[in-house]
């Protein structure tokens, strides 16, 4: 159950990435991280509230303060990360985010006390390989193909140090999220640890609406906040899913690397839809990913 709660996610997420750029890629809107984060706290929001009064899952301050840590660092990350959506490609910035994924795995195979076979530690190394590669092949892409892209896609970004840093500081932050969360979640619920992150992303959006709106008096123009509201949508759908999908200790190490994945997804979808260029060194790394979740999955069966 673990491997296709793990492709849900994926999934899911590779389209909350996908709207994420379209609602924040605005230059002229110096806020729209914020709003981005009022977006999924909203949507997460009133997912908790289904949870707790339909659902019965229970909650307490206890759950919320023992899960905060998680919380913040998800929350920490995701932040840079609609920030930096503002300064890079989608087909750039999801790869490097997403070899967090590959620190996580590092981590399980230096400290994780659980079995594996070679077969499944040469699938993390493949999806790994995958991800970090998409990465590098984006960063060390010719300018002349980097403008040429740019062009179709009728935005243009230029190099910069904030540009590659906001990401690698997501993936740092996310990584130390995931290695977190599997340890939290042997003294909690899922449910509950998951209904805790929505009321602390809650409140973050909160905070972010008395600053955006309040303090600042920036409008919200609906046509601009509909995309994040929908990536709000699968981000919330690929959050609960994600939960449950690392929440077996046994299989952690497997799950991660795959939910990491979504970014090859999500370079597809920038292809589709953003217009973004790929090369045949993009369609490379997709296929090391695509094979390293193939493998995991049939080790599963």
């Amino acid at each position: 159950m673990w491997f296709v709660l793990a492709l849900i996610a994926l999934l899911c997420w590779s389209g909350s990435d996908l709207f994420s750029k379209i609602g924040c890629r605005e230059p002229d809107d110096r806020l729209a991280h914020l709003k981005m984060v009022m977006a999924v706290g909203l949507v997460m929001g009133l997912h908790a509230a289904y949870e707790i009064f339909i659902g019965g899952t229970e909650i307490s301050w206890h759950v919320i303060w023992t899960y905060l840590p998680v919380s913040l660092l998800y929350i920490g990350s995701m932040t840079l990360g609609y920030v930096g959506l503002r300064y890079i490609e989608l087909s750039i910035s999801s790869p490097i985010c997403n070899a967090s994924g590959a620190l996580v795995a590092l981590l399980w195979f230096i400290t994780g006390d659980v079995e594996t076979t070679p077969a499944a530690v040469a699938a993390v190394i493949l999806v790994s390989l995958g991800v970090i590669g998409l990465g590098v092949v984006e960063s060390r892409e010719d300018e002349q193909l980097r403008a040429a892209r740019q062009e179709i896609s009728n935005y243009k970004y230029a190099k910069s140090w904030l540009a590659l840093a906001l990401p690698i500081a997501y993936m740092l932050l996310d990584a130390a999220g995931t290695f977190a969360d599997t340890i939290v979640l042997r003294e909690l619920n899922e449910d509950s640890a998951n209904c805790a992150y929505e009321l602390t992303f809650l409140a973050a959006a909160v905070v972010c609406f008395v600053y955006v709106v309040l303090i600042r008096r920036d409008r919200l123009v609906p046509k601009l906040e509909a995309p994040k509201y929908i990536g709000a949508v699968f981000e919330t759908a690929g959050q609960f899913a994600y939960i449950y999908a690392i929440a077996d200790e046994t299989h952690v190490m497997y799950a991660a690397p795959i939910i990491s994945a979504y970014c090859a997804a999500s370079v597809l979808w920038s292809r589709v839809f953003l217009r973004e260029k790929l090369s045949a060194k993009h369609y490379l790394m997709i296929l090391l990913v695509v094979i390293g979740i193939v493998i995991l999955g049939i080790l599963d069966l």
